[in-house]
């Protein structure tokens, strides 16, 4: 091995080689399959730290599980439809400022290559080499014979076939469909045109119809059963107010908006006339019919009406919303006479409309005592609130006074109640951004219907209905995120599948629209098996639908198959052996946020086209990743890119940094300064590997072992299992605490104490341990020890071996490492010099009182009365029945607060204290530099100053001269 860690060299040999080798190319055999897939990237811009992070992860899984025995497939494909790599184009041929200074600076790409990826079609083919690029220097496990882009001529063949399938199914529909609009440049916005919001998504409110004098006073709302419970309507007297005249197909009416609400209106699908101004003040003081109750209600002053959410008009439901309690409480001994309006509003009674377990009658009024809310502008409010509607969303039901719907839970009623609404008339949808959106020219975005437009049915009941049942029966980690899912199926509506811009396929049964990105990004991991097949001469023609439903579905019969599209009907059957092989996906590996959106649709898109023996198997969710706390973007930066950091640090380092710094759903932070401390702990394994194999030892296995040796045996058990138990559920954080941090400490105590006879077996599980997390150092190092032969990455994987766990050894290496930090720490306090130290361990009584202590504890009894009681029926105890009572107390309170590893770890030991410490005096010698002497308490000894009547269990007494 080279004197020093060189990541480049040691990296760049070991990818050349596994390419060569072609180690992860997989083939059908007798081995369990094991296919794991992850989102494949948008190529508007080179991976960057957050898709490190989600490829790490899936990797790490792909390797361990290959080196478990299973036949993995990791395969990797490229996602470049839809329209942000279209506005790329153009932004860069227009030489857009930022565009130009965030792709050249952030991105890394020099300007003279830059001004060239004009077109989408040079931004694909620059990406998609740099992807791949990126992706190999990194260290990923990827079959790349199976790689695609999903502008590919033959994957459009495959998606013509998936939407065939859809609309024959009648799970695609014709109607309009709300998108985010520039009213500037009159065009739809994606991500790419938005310079603020670009993370917002389109909300369907419902808009309550509250009437006056045949005007309609609509109130927007995501809650419509709270309509119930509205006590009073806000309105500002500040906010400039119109009337208009809106028509439907149905009906026309008369309605009271903000301006702002007047202007969105005019988007909608609803013809709308402007008949003219109207002051707040006027609509204030009113009595409106509320038009599920048919009570009136009056409407109030308030200035945190904005006209521009939702209507400018608002409900209020004092018994369940912590700000309307709040606002109407304010107005209490406020002088309303110049609204007009006399009445004594205490006189308002609020209105329980749902039942909920944790609160009482009115669950507003009681989180806002639970919280101390002070008013309306403390901060605490918007907590209260959070807290209210996440508990009746959850656990609440709907109580008497809702007349048909009672006893409807909440998470239900929303879509029942609005349906209902509008067959009545009462109830119209208004769709509205979750927050404000603005254009890069400028300008605020607007909801615009677009007509005749294709949509997949996703609120259809059955097909839901399969879904809930593949969620029930699949893994989701981690496993709380199983209400998430539940929930976002609950909430998803129909989606749009098609738009007029972009890259991508035609509807095959409507040419004029292109199916949307998300929609083409659902069941492509089956491709994946097809895409190795087609470069073996098959031309996009003989694509056609009758193969895909042979080969996907079995449906059909391989000889029509082969007479229909030209291929040999021996091909047709591999790739369908082939598919039966490796379906169903047994792991879909991704970040918490493609939850609401892409995860949803693959398994929507999973249970309507195959049969439920094929359904994904498991999704794992992780959190995202930022850069010194600032998030990263593509467009705007900052952005530090997966190529970046392998050069700047090494494949290795940071595919450990990134691993070991967040868990599953938590966010990580990418910091200048872990990399560095990832960078010194990578070393230090380097160095050890470097030491034992120049040591040129060997095997210990079957020589003498001390204490010190059956002490690291045991601890590498405990890796093991803790290490494999963490993988299992895609903890990698925790599996690499185990696998190397604390193994690392292991490692250097063992050194410390002059263990040597196991360092080579330490090294051949340590190698094979972190193989998955550090795959080229672990390769490096594998191929240079005494008697090794093949990949690292293709050996087995270390298994827990029960019998090697030795607790008496685990215990006396407790005890020698907690004795010397207690003598270090006195000579450190003191500043003795010592000449000589003398250790006393406990007295037989005490170990014995330690035995009985531990065994109660195991059985859920321990106490100190029942330990005293247990000790004085013992007649050798009675002569110590004085001190046995205090004692007693002392080791009850020690081991309460043990954790419960060393609990285990002392359990049922069978320790001689004094016969492991004389067995380590050598060691304390070395250690504090003077003579040691071990003495036990009881027994003649040298104790000037009678030090041994304090010695505990696992506790020496301690005298320093």
């Amino acid at each position: 091995m080279e004197q020093n860690y060189n990541p480049a060299s040691i990296e760049n040999r070991w990818q050349n080689i596994w390419s060569q080798d072609k180690v992860f190319e997989a083939e059908p055999d007798s081995r369990d399959k094991y296919f794991i897939t992850i989102p494949y990237p948008y190529l508007n811009g080179n991976l960057h730290a957050g898709h490190t992070r989600t490829f790490t992860i899936g990797d790490v899984i792909a390797r361990h599980k290959r080196m478990q025995g299973y036949n993995v497939l990791y395969p990797m494909g490229f996602h470049v439809t839809g329209t942000p790599i279209v506005g790329l184009a153009e932004l860069i041929a227009n030489r857009e400022p930022q565009t130009m200074d965030v792709y050249s600076n952030y991105h890394g790409i020099p300007k003279n290559i830059l001004e060239g990826l004009n077109t989408p079609e040079k931004i694909v083919e620059y990406f998609s080499v740099e992807a791949e690029k990126a992706m190999r220097s990194i260290g990923y496990s990827i079959d790349w014979r199976r790689k695609f882009t999903t502008t590919d001529e033959t994957y459009k063949k495959f998606i013509e076939w998936q939407y065939n399938l859809l609309y024959e199914k009648g799970l695609i529909v014709k109607g309009s469909h709300p998108v985010k609009w520039c009213p500037n440049d009159d065009n739809p916005v994606e991500d790419h045109d938005i310079l603020r919001g670009e993370e917002a998504t389109i909300v369907d409110y419902t808009l309550i119809k509250f009437t006056y004098d045949g005007m309609v006073l609509p109130c927007a709302t995501l809650r419509p059963e709270t309509t119930f419970g509205v006590t009073n309507l806000w309105i500002n007297p500040d906010v400039e107010y119109v009337k208009v005249k809106v028509k439907t197909d149905e009906n026309e009416e008369t309605w009271i908006v903000s301006e702002q609400a007047y202007n969105k209106l005019t988007y909608t699908d609803r013809k709308v006339e402007f008949l003219g101004k109207i002051s707040g003040l006027d609509i204030i003081g009113i009595k409106v019919k509320n038009p599920l109750t048919g009570s009136e209600v009056i409407t109030l002053p308030a200035s945190f009406v904005k006209g521009g959410n939702g209507s400018g008009v608002v409900m209020s439901v004092p018994a369940h919303a912590p700000y309307d309690y709040l606002a109407l409480k304010d107005l209490y001994d406020k002088d309303l006479s110049e609204y007009g309006i006399t009445e004594n509003l205490q006189d308002i009674k609020l209105i329980s409309l749902i039942d909920v377990p944790e609160y009482g009658e009115y669950p507003a009024v009681e989180v806002i005592e639970e919280f101390g809310v002070q008013d309306q502008n403390d901060p605490k409010a918007e907590t209260a609130t959070k807290m209210v509607y996440r508990r009746e969303f959850h656990g609440g039901v709907l109580k008497e006074n809702t007349g048909k719907y009672a006893g409807t839970k909440v998470s239900k009623i929303k879509d029942l109640l609005t349906q209902d609404l509008i067959d009545e008339n009462i109830g119209e949808i208004f769709y509205e951004f979750s927050e404000p959106v603005v254009c890069r020219c400028g300008t605020p975005c607007v909801v615009n219907m677009v007509k005749g437009q294709w949509f997949l049915n996703y609120s259809n009941p059955e097909w839901k209905d399969k879904v809930y049942r593949c969620i029930e029966n699949m893994d989701i980690i981690p496993e709380e995120l199983r209400v998430e899912f539940n929930n976002k199926v609950d909430w998803l509506k129909d989606k749009a599948c098609a738009r007029k811009k972009g890259l991508g396929t035609r509807l095959p049964f409507d040419k004029d629209w292109l199916i949307e990105s998300l929609g083409d990004s659902t069941v492509y991991m089956s491709y994946y098996i097809v895409a190795k097949f087609l470069s073996e001469d098959i031309k996009t023609e003989q694509l056609i639908p009758e193969l895909f439903d042979y080969v996907l579905l079995g449906k059909g019969s391989v000889q029509d198959a082969a007479e229909k599209s030209g291929i040999e009907a021996s091909v047709i059957e591999n790739m369908r052996e082939d598919f039966n092989y490796w379906y169903p996906v047994n792991l879909r590996s991704s970040g918490k946020d493609l939850i609401p959106n892409h995860l949803l649709f693959f398994l929507f898109h999973h249970v309507a086209i195959f049969g439920e023996e094929n359904w994904p198997r498991a999704i794992a969710i992780n959190g995202f990743v930022s850069l010194e706390g600032q998030k990263m973007s593509k467009s705007r930066g900052p952005l530090l890119t997966l190529s970046e950091a392998v050069k700047d640090y090494g494949a290795d380092i940071s595919r450990m940094y990134i691993l070991s710094s967040a868990e599953q759903t938590q966010d990580a932070d990418w910091k200048n300064s872990g990399i560095e401390s990832a960078r010194r702990q990578v070393d230090r394994f380097y160095h050890f590997a470097k030491d034992t194999i120049d040591t040129k030892c060997t095997s210990g296995a079957c020589r003498e072992k001390q204490l010190i040796d059956r002490w690291i045996q045991s601890r590498l058990q405990q890796r093991i299992s803790e290490t494999n138990e963490a993988l299992k559920s895609i903890r990698t954080r925790q599996a690499l605490q185990n696998s190397f941090f604390l193994l690392l400490n292991d490692v250097k105590w063992y050194q410390r104490r002059g263990g040597k006879t196991l360092q080579y077996d330490i090294l051949d599980t340590w190698v094979r341990l972190m193989a998955p997390f550090t795959p080229h150092i672990c390769e490096e190092i594998w191929s240079e020890m005494e008697g090794t032969q093949g990949y690292v990455s293709l050996e087995k994987y270390p298994e827990y071996e029960p019998q090697l766990i030795d607790r008496d050894a685990e215990a006396g290496e407790e005890l020698i490492s907690n004795t010397l930090s207690d003598v270090e720490e006195i000579i450190k306090v003191t500043g003795i010099k010592p000449q000589k130290l003398v250790l006393y361990t406990a007295s037989q009584w005490k170990s014995e009182a330690f035995k009985q202590a531990l065994e109660l504890q195991q059985q859920g009894n321990l106490n100190p009365g029942i330990l005293i009681k247990n000790l004085m029926q013992n007649p050798e105890m009675r002569p110590y029945g004085k001190e046995v009572p205090k004692f007693a107390k002392k080791v009850v309170d020690d081991i309460k607060a043990m954790k419960e590893e060393k609990f285990e770890m002392v359990c049922g030991f069978n320790l001689d204290e004094k016969e492991t410490l004389q067995e380590a005096i050598s060691f304390f010698e070395k250690e504090i530099g003077c003579e040691v002497l071990i003495g036990r308490e009881g027994e003649e000894a040298y104790d000037p100053e009678k030090k041994a009547r304090f010695a505990a269990p696992m506790r020496p007494a301690i005298y320093i001269e």
